[in-house]
């Protein structure tokens, strides 16, 4: 594939230095920034993950900020979850919906405060949705993307590596917390998270100024933890049952068809976008959904979806691929529609190198094991 051609409009990180100077093997694009996708390489960078730990540039995790009086009426349009239980100082997954249902986003709502919170999204324009929204209801809020860069720090020696920087205190932090902790009289926020099963934090880097600072303490404290610079790992997302938006779900798929329908309190959560379309889904349930599919043998990256096929008629397709080191299989995520989406069920995938065999798991390999 060409090489990624640089300029002002695909941005740099606060991170990008020590990325480059880390060996970066290679980059995608996500919310207009560089986003690494290997190091030593897809393989090597996994084994390690699951190992030791490593530090992430996922800058491209952009930040909608809410800010007003309206904040939170802002927020409970969005998203079909019921926020009122919500505190400041939490972190909910949240899906995102058109007035069809359909998914926009499914990004991390951090609530900095009653009238404050950050929306971590993932790869789509959803800021310009919000202001949307925001100036048709007429709401009194300000809505605008701050100069917050999260970096990552994931793997099973995440919590000693990040008390060794900031502090014992933040081993007590719960999943999908944050607190305020300090870097060099700095105050800087840091939540439990993270786009990986290995466990680790995201800390909001605010500004330019510390980001490098940050990335060098990190690699200076955890040299005796064999540390190193990585990226979200493909295989190990979807070994997880992590879904990627733009690849598992898009605006066609309702939460319900993505598995997300426990996020979703379409009867309280009043004023949400979408609720009525979303009220029926739940009483009729979706024809399609998401399931995690196992491929024997090697099969090529799924830069398309892949259509999934039944007697001459296609009945879902393909979005996610990678190889599992430690499953020794191809492990895939793929919408199938009801028919066929029982486990065991035995699917025809048509890929770009010819037709393969699949079946329908019971459930994602790393929760199964």
């Amino acid at each position: 594939m060409p090489l990624i051609a640089p300029s002002r409009r695909l941005r740099r990180t606060p991170f990008s230095d020590g990325v480059e100077a880390s060996g970066v093997g290679g980059y995608t694009v996500y919310n207009h920034m560089l986003l690494p996708v290997f190091f030593e390489s897809p393989e090597a960078d996994y084994h390690h993950l699951k190992k030791h730990v490593q530090v992430w540039d996922v800058a491209c995790e952009r930040q909608v900020e809410l800010r007003g009086p309206d904040a939170t009426r802002l927020m409970q349009t969005l998203t079909p979850r019921d926020l009122r239980g919500m505190l400041p100082g939490q972190c909910l997954y949240v899906p995102i919906v058109d007035e069809t249902g359909g998914m926009l986003n499914d990004p991390v709502a951090v609530k900095l405060s009653e009238d404050r919170y950050w929306i971590s999204i993932a790869d789509s324009d959803l800021l310009l949705w919000v202001k949307g929204i925001a100036n048709a209801y007429r709401f009194e809020v300000l809505v605008d993307e701050p100069d917050i860069s999260p970096l990552a720090i994931q793997g099973p020696k995440a919590d000693e590596l990040a008390a060794r920087v900031f502090g014992d205190d933040i081993r007590s932090l719960r999943f999908f917390r944050f607190g305020i902790f300090s870097f060099e009289g700095q105050d800087v926020v840091i939540a439990r998270s993270g786009y990986s099963k290995q466990g680790g934090f995201e800390i909001y880097v605010e500004g330019t100024e510390w980001g490098m600072p940050i990335w060098n303490a990190l690699f200076e404290a955890g040299k005796d933890l064999n540390v190193r610079a990585g990226c979200p790992s493909a295989a190990e997302r979807i070994e997880g049952g992590l879904l990627s938006y733009g690849n598992d779900m898009t605006r066609e798929n309702t939460p319900h068809e993505c598995g997300l329908g426990k996020f979703c309190n379409t009867q309280t959560a009043i004023g949400c976008m979408g609720r009525d379309a979303l009220l029926r889904v739940a009483k009729d349930g979706p024809i399609r959904q998401i399931r995690p599919i196992e491929i024997k043998g090697r099969v090529p990256v799924c830069d398309r979806a892949w259509p999934i096929m039944a007697k001459g008629q296609k009945i879902g397709q393909i979005t996610s691929t990678a190889w599992s080191p430690d499953f020794d299989c191809t492990v895939s995520i793929g919408m199938v529609r009801m028919t066929h989406w029982d486990p065991g069920t035995a699917l025809s995938i048509q890929t770009p190198e010819g037709t393969v065999a699949g079946v329908v798991k019971d459930d994602f390999w790393q929760n199964a094991s």
